[in-house]
């Protein structure tokens, strides 16, 4: 007797391989564009990279993942969280690159700026991440018949997971391919549940950036990453309900803070495992 793949399966296949071919077609357009030449950032190794792999990201899996979500609700909610942070993330990745924003790094970069007066880029990318993740809860929401009270509460939750995974998932992008193979993790156990349409497209764009990411010749940026990860949040909104949106949501700030103190990339390099994985097809220097 043999075994038949279900359709919703074969389509999530397809979209992601379409998604895989398409981002790296974006990207070189992109990267061709008269944009190009203000997209250029030296990265940690000294190295000239491209940040024209977020907007390539956060057009393509914003799509993909629109493609998949299988209702107009659930494809309304990607579309809002991937191209709204993306769309706020590119804001920082250009404006906070000029000298007078430079140290508005972090939360209390933020908070010191909005202390003196001024509003830094990274604040408004916190402020537009954040209603990108409303919306795409209340837009969840629709789907999901409950009372006011309980609604509101979903939809608050809703968009901590949304805008926290997009936070986290940016706090990762520090090391070539890092961003990516962590949303590799977070995403492919939700492939074959009810959100797995939303993320296998997203999952295909990145593996068709990865090599380039790893390569150091672009860099996915603030966009590219805070759009990947607010899609991942979105998908995780939409497969769990209050209880684990709340748990969710509360490992995200534990890390968010976490950062603030410790230092991911020297905790990946002392952990057996996990330094492995992210020199996994890493130039060497």
């Amino acid at each position: 007797m043999t075994s038949r793949r279900p359709p919703g399966a074969v389509r999530r296949i397809l979209l992601a391989a379409v998604a895989a071919a398409a981002a790296p077609v974006a990207l070189d357009r992109l990267v061709r564009s008269r944009y190009a030449a203000d997209w250029e950032r030296t990265n940690f190794a000294g190295r000239t990279v491209n940040l024209a792999a977020g907007p390539a990201l956060a057009t393509v899996a914003s799509g993909a993942a629109a493609l998949g979500a299988g209702g107009p609700a659930a494809a309304g909610a990607a579309l809002v969280a991937g191209l709204g942070a993306g769309a706020v993330g590119l804001y920082d990745d250009i404006v906070g690159a000029r000298p007078d924003q430079k140290a508005d790094k972090g939360f209390r970069g933020h908070l010191a700026a909005l202390g003196e007066g001024r509003v830094s880029a990274g604040l408004l990318k916190v402020v537009g991440v954040g209603a990108a993740g409303l919306a795409a809860a209340a837009l969840l929401s629709a789907d999901r018949p409950a009372r006011r009270g309980r609604r509101a509460l979903d939809v608050a939750l809703g968009a901590g997971v949304v805008a926290g995974t997009a936070n986290l998932v940016n706090l990762l992008d520090l090391r070539p391919g890092r961003a990516l193979k962590a949303s590799a993790l977070i995403g492919a156990p939700l492939l074959a549940g009810p959100a797995g349409g939303t993320v296998a497209g997203p999952l295909g764009a990145a593996a068709g950036l990865l090599p380039a990411d790893l390569d150091e010749r672009v860099m996915l940026g603030d966009c590219g990453a805070n759009a990947m990860g607010a899609l991942l949040g979105t998908a995780l909104a939409r497969r769990t309900g209050p209880r684990g949106r709340a748990v969710l949501l509360a490992g995200l700030a534990a890390l968010t803070l976490a950062s603030e103190k410790v230092s991911f990339t020297k905790v990946i390099a002392r952990t057996a495992g996990l330094r492995e994985l992210d020199e996994l097809g890493r130039r060497q220097h």
